[in-house]
């Protein structure tokens, strides 16, 4: 399966009520970043970030150096779309994680569900190269969680737990906290997602 074309189609097709991973307010992921206590001018990148309402209030924060990116040129879109004149300060990326060539390292790499769609050995071993490389200080990554669902949006994903987060990032992070939540989607069904937040080793 093209995996751009079938999320593509999705934001072309579906409006942030009719996907389950809207979230009005991402607030547990603002907790995590809010906690970090970085300067306004930290470099952070939002993984598969699409439209979702984060980089709003990154921007609502003061912070001046964020890149958004995701596999899917229609989700940028409307996310620039949405932000108007703001738009402007985001630097936008459209790319497949798995293809994705940093040229500069970041102090937060901040990833909500799309760590958990690389299924397959291979990407999981591309992108624990990418954040070892190129995350400088923070890593925060939400996952379906082993209460959570088995597929979202008709594609298989792979659960996580505290244990095997640790299994992959240990070796070059440190885990500060790991906590599980509901996610309501906009249709009213529960999915439990894990977050987990990560400081580099050495720093």
């Amino acid at each position: 399966m093209d995996r751009r074309a079938h999320w593509q189609q999705v934001y072309e097709t579906k409006s942030p009520e009719e996907v389950s991973w809207t979230q009005k307010r991402p607030s547990t992921s603002l907790e995590f970043i809010e906690s970090f206590r970085l300067d306004k001018d930290a470099k952070i990148i939002d993984v598969g970030g699409g439209d979702s309402n984060l980089v709003d209030f990154l921007l609502d924060q003061g912070y001046s150096d964020i890149t958004v990116l995701d596999i899917s040129a229609n989700a940028l879109e409307k996310a620039q779309n949405r932000l108007g004149d703001r738009a402007n300060k985001v630097n936008w990326v459209v790319s497949d994680i798995v293809e994705y060539h940093p040229t500069e390292t970041y102090d937060l790499w901040h990833d909500r569900a799309v760590f958990h769609f690389l299924t397959d050995p291979g990407q999981v071993n591309i992108y624990l190269k990418l954040v070892n490389q190129y995350v400088s200080q923070y890593l925060v990554l939400g996952t379906f969680s082993e209460a959570g669902p088995t597929k979202c949006s008709g594609l298989e994903i792979q659960q996580y737990s505290e244990k095997s987060m640790m299994e992959l990032f240990g070796e070059k992070f440190n885990k500060m906290k790991c906590r599980t939540e509901d996610h309501i989607t906009p249709f009213g069904t529960k999915q439990n997602f894990l977050y987990c937040g990560f400081r580099k080793k050495g720093e």
